[in-house]
């Protein structure tokens, strides 16, 4: 059974750093790209940071130059370091992982349960 587990939310001041991680475990082919989506109250979830390989990076403009998405291949786990936090980044933040289980499967999307982050004044 695969799972991705997050840790590292919480609650911190505006301008303050958290860094998040998730760990891809189970018995999986390969990783497709890994990534973090959020979705604050009342709003649709969206794309933060993803790497679709291990060298390649996309950012939301909103967190260019405050956060940095990052990866261990060998733990499968990917990381969010976010920095110079603002309210509005308060939100659940998943982890996302486009996981091929078996050479013979497709590539499909899996999620992890969730961290909340929340940023106060």
């Amino acid at each position: 059974q695969v799972q991705l587990v997050e840790s590292g939310g919480g609650l911190v001041q505006a301008g303050g750093s958290l860094t998040l991680s998730c760990r891809a475990s189970g018995t999986i082919f390969s990783i497709n790209g890994m990534g973090w989506y959020r979705q604050a109250p009342g709003k649709e979830r969206e794309l933060v940071a993803s790497m679709p390989s291990p060298t390649s990076t996309n950012y939301q403009d909103s967190v260019k130059g405050r956060f940095i998405i990052f990866r261990n291949n060998t733990r499968n786990t990917v990381y969010l370091q976010m920095n110079s936090l603002k309210p509005e980044d308060t939100g659940v933040y998943y982890c996302n992982g486009r996981l091929r289980l078996t050479a013979r499967d497709q590539i499909d999307d899996y999620w992890g349960q969730g961290t909340q982050v929340t940023v106060s004044l």
